[in-house]
């Protein structure tokens, strides 16, 4: 029988936010197919899961220093589960340190013909440079992308890519984040004395690759002649005043639903290549308009403008300008979005066919 063992640099649950712990969250606590965790000692476990913790003694923080050995107490408790006659899948997830060091142990230990290395990449661009990361492709039996897009770039990118690929797209709580009907929507909207005004929302982390400064100052000219309007800032601390912005701060993403079933419009003003984009589809699944950037991976996201409106120049302030006027002064049909499109059910029922899949391979 073969088993599967994920193995993470964080503690499974995670006690803060991040993008695929709360997806693996969303999985580990449905119908699984992991086996085992080797991961730091978190503050609960999952439940029908066989649990490996690091140890972080003093030896093994001197291993890591003075020796170089980052990994050493992850691999003793990889040996305690792979010491049998099973086959093994083994998940990684954007932890590309840990892959030659991996592979190094399980040929030392004659196991590596009986597991198969699955590396998760949450990321968009290729990682490795083209010649000198032929041996990562080489070493890992499949590369599980979040975009179709994704794979294009890296097999237009290296020269020789010699491995399996596949593509599982990100899921979201579709039981939390669903579009409300419109008199729940202004009854929300009149507890915030925002009745009568269309409410664009931006939540992300405040960094310059975030392109918050961008859109605040394409904010400036729109607000010259619409003020029915009101710009809700999520996740970074206040910035100059500007008037129609509030700055909301950072809210716990169990309260995050109610902001986006209230608002109207969400910007999405990366100016990076983002893999997926999490808040993009949980602002599309309640209900609102999305401007987002056509980088990375979001034109896909976005079915390529079919589900919102994708900025081609999203470094140019006038792009979001004249497109949040152009939300304001046309009549828009929200796009129909399929419930199940994006839910963590079809990531539970894609990440399963994965597993099943290189079952039958090993």
């Amino acid at each position: 029988m073969t088993k599967v063992i994920l193995i993470s640099q964080l503690s499974l649950p995670y006690p803060k936010i991040g993008s695929w712990t709360t997806l693996y969250h969303n999985y580990l606590n449905s119908s699984h197919a992991v086996n085992y965790i080797i991961c730091p000692q978190p503050e609960t476990l999952y439940p029908n899961v066989e649990y490996k913790t690091i140890s972080n003694s003093l030896y093994f923080k001197i291993q890591r220093r003075y020796f170089k050995k980052r990994y050493l107490n992850y691999f003793q408790s990889l040996e305690k589960i792979i010491n049998t006659d099973e086959k093994f899948i083994i998940q990684i997830v954007d932890n590309f340190g840990i892959v030659k060091p991996l592979l190094e142990f399980l040929e030392k230990k004659g196991k590596r013909n009986k597991c198969y290395v699955q590396f998760f990449y949450h990321g968009f661009p290729p990682f490795h440079e083209n010649f000198h990361g032929r041996w990562f492709y080489e070493s890992i039996d499949e590369m599980i992308l979040l975009t179709n897009d994704s794979y294009l770039a890296h097999k237009n990118y290296y020269t020789v890519l010699p491995t399996r690929f596949s593509v599982l797209h990100n899921g979201i709580d579709t039981n939390k984040f669903y579009a409300i009907s419109n008199i729940e929507k202004e009854s929300l909207k009149a507890e915030k004395k925002l009745l009568n005004k269309k409410i664009f929302i931006w939540c992300s982390q405040d960094r310059p690759k975030k392109g918050l400064n961008i859109l605040l100052n394409a904010w400036k000219r729109v607000y010259e002649t619409h003020q029915d309007i009101v710009l809700w800032v999520i996740g970074c601390e206040p910035k100059n005043e500007i008037k129609g912005v509030e700055y909301l701060g950072i809210i716990p993403n169990d309260e995050l639903p109610k902001y986006y079933q209230m608002s109207d419009c969400y910007l999405f003003t990366t100016l990076c290549h983002e893999g997926f984009g999490l808040s993009l589809i949980e602002a599309l699944h309640c209900g609102n308009h999305c401007i987002a950037s056509s980088i990375g991976g979001v034109s896909e996201v976005l079915q390529y403008g079919k589900l919102g409106k994708l900025i081609d120049k999203p470094h140019f302030e006038e792009e979001w300008t004249n497109a949040m006027l152009e939300f304001l002064d046309n009549s828009y049909t929200f796009a129909n979005v399929p419930s199940d499109l994006y839910s963590s059910q079809s990531w539970n029922y894609g990440m399963n066919k994965i597993i099943s899949d290189a079952k039958r391979r090993l």
